[in-house]
């Protein structure tokens, strides 16, 4: 086994709260990769982001649920949910950049999620892959139920658990977490949905949300259907690459936002990526409320996070001095601050 074996129900909880903060660290590039996008120009690119981003909500509340089940505390408001970017992925080896879509994020997504190779260890720290991290805490999991009991690991009150669906964009479930076999489910949805099957497979499982006729593939190989311009079809490996109907991609229908933002010197955009940022807490802060004992609040975190859509337009619009688009800077505000 690799580094970071889980041999105790702290260390669990540790590698699980590592688990929420990961699947959080992806949320602020896709959101910025996808509203950079011109909806009525690149609609198959907006139905690949859009799709992912939707999935690493329901793998964020997967892991809370896994946290909550064996009796952690998933916490999401508070600053160190939200370091500068560039950032590394936390405890991992991946660096997130806030970018427009564009060939740079479209590398930067494929090494987010790489599927392991196989016979990979399983890395409960300093991770190259997702995939090698989730096995750590599979193996953790399997480890502790079998020293202690699946009674003793399972400690956690039911009534925590988030459940929702179904979704816009995905078919993935958002199912409770009460014992391992359902934590291995969960597990196993976090994994395929990102990488593709444990065997090498390109598929997720699930049908494809937007072309019913279709089963979907993971998130690895969506992106790569957009860099190389064709959609995987039966038949296809990633040996073969995809070899369907074309994709298309027009540069011209991205919003060329500033990499990185910093808040701005201009009062009006700072205001904006002010506004942006207060909306973005009081979604961390909703979806805490939702993972500490209040799951109805999940609901009002999703209503909230569409109103970060109509911040984000607003001030994809501005202008700095330069004629560069600014964009959101995910700075934390703390709940004081909050409007």
């Amino acid at each position: 086994m690799g580094t970071g074996r889980i041999e105790s129900l702290a260390s669990l909880r540790e590698h699980l709260q590592w688990a929420v903060e990961l699947e959080h660290a992806t949320l602020p590039p896709y959101l910025c990769a996808l509203y950079s996008l011109d909806p009525g120009v690149n609609e198959d690119a907006v139905e690949v982001v859009s799709s992912v981003f939707v999935e690493e909500m329901i793998h964020l509340s997967l892991a809370a649920n896994l946290l909550n089940a064996v009796g952690g505390e998933p916490r999401l408001d508070t600053p160190e949910m939200m370091p500068p970017y560039p950032r590394l992925l936390p405890h991992g080896e991946v660096e997130l950049r806030l970018l427009p879509f564009g060939a740079e994020a479209l590398e930067m997504f494929l090494r987010l999620e790489k599927p392991e190779a196989p016979g990979a260890p399983a890395e409960g720290d300093h991770y190259e892959t997702i995939g090698q991290f989730y096995d750590a805490i599979e193996a953790g999991l399997l480890y502790l139920c079998d020293e202690l009991g699946e009674d003793k690991v399972f400690t956690g009150d039911p009534a925590r658990q988030v459940t929702a669906g179904p979704f816009h964009h995905t078919d993935g479930k958002l199912g409770e977490v009460t014992d391992l076999k359902s934590a291995l489910a969960a597990l196993e949805e976090i994994v395929e949905q990102g990488e593709g099957t444990s065997s090498g497979g390109i598929w997720d499982g699930d049908r494809d949300f937007f072309h019913p006729d279709r089963d979907e593939v993971a998130h690895y190989y969506r992106f790569e259907e957009l860099k190389l311009g064709r959609r995987y079809q039966r038949g296809d490996t990633p040996q073969t690459g995809p070899t369907g109907d074309p994709v298309v991609v027009d540069p011209a229908g991205v919003i060329p936002m500033q990499p990185n933002p910093q808040r701005s010197a201009d009062p009006e955009i700072h205001a904006a990526q002010e506004a942006f940022d207060n909306t973005y807490c009081v979604v961390l802060y909703l979806l805490e409320q939702a993972f500490n004992g209040e799951p109805a609040l999940i609901r009002d975190a999703t209503r909230t996070m569409f109103a970060l859509k109509a911040e984000m337009l607003q001030l994809l619009a501005l202008k700095e001095e330069d004629g560069t688009t600014p964009g959101p800077t995910f700075t934390y505000i703390a709940p004081d601050d909050r409007t």
